[in-house]
């Protein structure tokens, strides 16, 4: 496990990442009570947040944000394995440091996030959704760099500038979307059921009907709610599963190739090369 605090104005941040062969547990706590955004990248972590008698799990992380207040009794747990990594990355500031934020930062989060910033327990869920494209590059670009000393300062403080703007941003959209609580949820099932079956997934009309939603509405509203065409999220879910096995020395190409469902490997080393302007063979691990 490794774990990076940096503090840029009054914002902390916190860099978590994780990967262990064994399920492994990791546990996280603050010192202060804090409003926090927590965006989770490309692993699939269980997450467990525990509150005195309470708790509240997590099982689908994948890609997630998610906005809360927690008091310095809450507890962060992660269950770590093979299959599910720890990617993290936490922005947190005091409500006491809400008026110090540069660039209104403080207005919006008194404006989109009040209950996190009037809480009335010692853990409050706010908003929670599944990023967009453009936040995904974001997070992943974090996880990837390979910038040092000064550099990664400026380099983290420009990326977590960006995260917010597009946080705040899409909370405005998601605040108007004509989408229903239920059918995001059915759609949000439906990205489940890709990311679980990479090797082998149903066919459009097959989704369609263990949703529960007709073809015309799965494809619009996917694309509407995720930013991206269904088989165009599976292609970018396929390419990303392969590089992170192939990044952390897993699988052999062709193996990683085979795992995310691609029987030919030009097909799967062309389609990689077009995604990462490399191909697998030049990972440098």
């Amino acid at each position: 496990m490794t774990r990076d605090v940096i503090d840029i104005n009054d914002f902390t941040i916190l860099v978590e990442t994780g990967n262990s062969e064994e399920e492994t547990v990791d546990t996280c706590s603050f010192e202060e009570p804090l409003i926090a955004v927590a965006f989770y990248g490309s692993g699939n972590v269980d997450l467990k947040v525990k509150y005195g008698d309470s708790h509240q799990k997590y099982n689908y992380t994948k890609g997630l944000t998610l906005a809360f207040y927690a008091s310095n009794e809450v507890e962060f747990i992660h269950t770590v394995s093979a299959l599910k990594p720890l990617e993290c990355i936490v922005i947190a500031t005091s409500i006491r440091n809400l008026d110090k934020l540069p660039h209104q930062e403080g207005e919006l989060f008194g404006e989109m996030l009040q209950q996190l910033v009037n809480p009335k327990a010692a853990y409050v869920e706010g908003p929670s959704f599944f990023m967009s494209p453009e936040m995904q590059h974001i997070v992943d670009q974090v996880f990837n760099n390979k910038y040092k000393g000064k550099a990664k300062m400026v380099f983290f403080k420009s990326q977590m500038t960006s995260l917010l703007a597009h946080f705040f941003g899409q909370l405005s959209i998601i605040s108007e979307e004509t989408i229903s609580a239920d059918e995001r949820q059915r759609l949000q099932r439906a990205k489940e059921i890709l990311s679980d079956n990479l090797d082998n997934p149903p066919s459009l009309s097959e989704l369609s009907k263990e949703i529960g939603l007709n073809t015309f509405k799965l494809k619009k509203n996917f694309k509407e709610l995720f930013g991206v065409p269904v088989f165009k999220y599976l292609q970018n879910e396929r390419l990303t599963t392969a590089h992170n096995l192939l990044r952390n020395n897993q699988l052999s190409i062709q193996e990683a190739a085979w795992h995310v469902g691609y029987d030919s490997l030009s097909s799967f080393s062309n389609a990689f090369a077009k995604k990462f302007g490399f191909r697998p063979s030049e990972i440098k691990w």
